[in-house]
């Protein structure tokens, strides 16, 4: 569950400000591969069903906007299925494909860094604090975009989960369990993790950090909108890192540590 970037001796651990984010959303667009996937899983679900039955099932397949609206807004898979004409019979079958499908490496290498996420992750080091990812996804996933784009170097600690479908999911109760332990382990290792923040794009990041105690700052360029996201009232809500990095309310945490 716990990957470390850095490994820190004893003389290196004098105690720093931690700043916990997640990856998806607020440093990674997953737009492109969601779609990509989701169109994947209509083609092979309709390849299949010819192949089997002899009969080419008819989509209404949605534009990109159209479905990542509906992603932003919380549709349901099943519902977003429905809109695409699928079969009531052949739903579950296609939200497993879509989720056997969305991790695969081809789909991932569609994965791109949010606009401002890199200037923003230099300026949170360059502010001396210490940058610690707790992210749904797998660690091995976080590290290899990371390396990727060269900004390993500026994230000291990663948090992620061993179940490869875990981010897909987006279950909030794996995300307040996955943070307690971030928190936790921070303070073990003397660095100060009150007050801190948790800035994620999605209501599992809001009820976790409100659990955790912590502020909470929802970015509305990820996979929910500014009105869903308003509904989990967090501390506050932000374009992007970028603008949450050289906001206000950024500048009052830091007065505040």
């Amino acid at each position: 569950m716990l990957r470390n970037i850095h490994q820190m001796t004893s003389l290196q651990m004098s105690t720093r400000q931690v700043m916990f984010c997640d990856f998806d959303g607020p440093i990674v667009d997953v737009s492109e591969r969601y779609y990509r996937t989701y169109r994947l899983g209509l083609a092979t679900l309709q390849d299949s069903h010819q192949k089997h039955c002899g009969e080419m099932l008819q989509f209404q397949v949605l534009s990109k906007n159209q479905f990542w609206w509906m992603k932003r807004n919380r549709v349901a898979d099943a519902d977003i299925a429905i809109r695409s004409g699928v079969p009531i019979n052949l739903i579950d079958t296609l939200l497993l494909q879509v989720q056997r499908m969305v991790n695969h490496p081809h789909l991932l290498e569609w994965d791109t860094l949010q606009p401002g996420a890199e200037v923003a992750i230099k300026q949170l080091k360059g502010m001396g604090l210490r940058f610690v990812l707790v992210t749904l996804r797998h660690p091995r996933q976080v590290q290899a975009f990371l390396q990727s784009h060269d900004l390993s170097q500026y994230v000291d600690e990663i948090f992620g989960a061993s179940d490869i479908n875990a981010a897909h999911l987006n279950r909030a109760e794996q995300k307040v369990a996955l943070l307690k332990h971030a928190i936790d382990t921070q303070k073990e290792q003397g660095h100060q993790t009150y007050p801190s923040c948790m800035i994620g794009d999605t209501e599992a990041d809001i009820i976790a950090g409100k659990q955790a105690g912590l502020a909470t700052v929802a970015l509305t360029n990820g996979i929910r909108s500014h009105d869903y996201l308003k509904r989990y009232q967090p501390t506050s809500i932000d374009s992007t890192l970028l603008q949450a990095v050289q906001g206000r309310r950024m500048n009052q945490f830091l007065q505040a540590a």
